[in-house]
Order: C-alpha cells, then structure tokens, then sequence
C-alpha cells in the first residue's frame, strides 16, 4: 500500500492573500481541511509539504490557506497540484473496512474463478458504495459493494472475490 493518500487537488486562486481553491475526494468534502501538512505534487515535480493555516466552505468552494503562501502569484503556482498526506494521517478502521484509495486497482473474480476486471474507483449512491470494476476491453461492471456481494478482500494478494454474474 502507498504511503500516501491522494485527497484531491487545487484548482484556482481565491483572493489576492494567497488563498487557494480545493477540489477535495473527502466526504464530507471540508474534512480535507482536518489534516495537516498537506503534500502537494506537481506532475514530474516531488512532494513538499504545506502546513494548512485555515480553510473553510465558501459558497460552493472549499478554500485554504496554506503556510507560506502568502500572495496570489504563489498560489497561483500551485493550482494543478495534487493533494496527499501521510497514510498514518488517517483514522485506523475496524476490521473488514477499508479506504476506497486501498480497493483501487484490486483484481476482481466472480464465484467461478471469472476474471471480472480491475477496481478502477467507487461512487457512492447513498444506498451503498459501488464499485467501478473495468476490463481491458472497455467493458465495465457496476458491483455493489455490500456483503452479500463482496466476499473476500485480500489486500495482500491485490484481489476481491465478488459473488456477481459475469454477464451483468
């Protein structure tokens, strides 16, 4: 598993004081502002750490301020940049739960040893969270990620045994 955990990225400036607007993957999507430093990456560039001042809801932006970043042109610099942090920023789960970041390119296989495909991500619907479970050919399955339907994660093997059709 990697030691980082991508939690959204900065898409715009706020203000000319060196606020920067965040697309957050969190949910609630403001609980990206509870953990700090943050570690931006630009592509080809390596993680700095940035520690967060204070960030809040803005309408329907989520925005931030972050420690040396104290004009619009350095904020300005950042946009684009991804947002990690450490995985032991993260709150320890119960047994059997897990990060969606940890489901995320698991092999999936039916009952019948059918090679279903790969997690690519996971939405949640409010009913249950459904996994995204692409194949090489295009082709995607929509899995429900509820117990009666997932039957075993292994995280050390990089699979997920899912009681579903291969048809479906």
């Amino acid at each position: 598993m990697s030691q980082t955990i991508k939690l959204g990225h900065i898409m715009g400036v706020f203000g000319v004081k060196g606020w920067v607007k965040i697309y957050s993957h969190t949910a609630p999507r403001d609980s990206i502002l509870t953990y700090s430093p943050w570690q931006l990456q630009k592509k080809g560039q390596p993680l700095q750490n940035y520690p967060v001042k204070q960030g809040q809801l803005h309408g329907k932006s989520l925005i931030a301020q972050l420690e040396n970043v104290d004009n619009r042109n350095h904020a300005e610099a950042l946009i684009g940049a991804s947002i990690y942090i450490q995985r032991t920023q993260l709150p320890k789960l119960a047994t059997q739960d897990y990060y969606w970041t940890d489901l995320e390119g698991l092999q999936v296989y039916n009952l019948q040893a059918i090679h279903l495909g790969t997690v690519d991500y996971l939405i949640e619907t409010g009913a249950n969270d459904v996994l995204i479970v692409k194949q090489s050919n295009g082709h995607e399955h929509l899995i429900p990620y509820i117990d009666a339907v997932v039957q075993q994660v292994d995280l050390q093997a990089k699979r997920l045994l899912v009681d579903w059709d291969a048809d479906f």
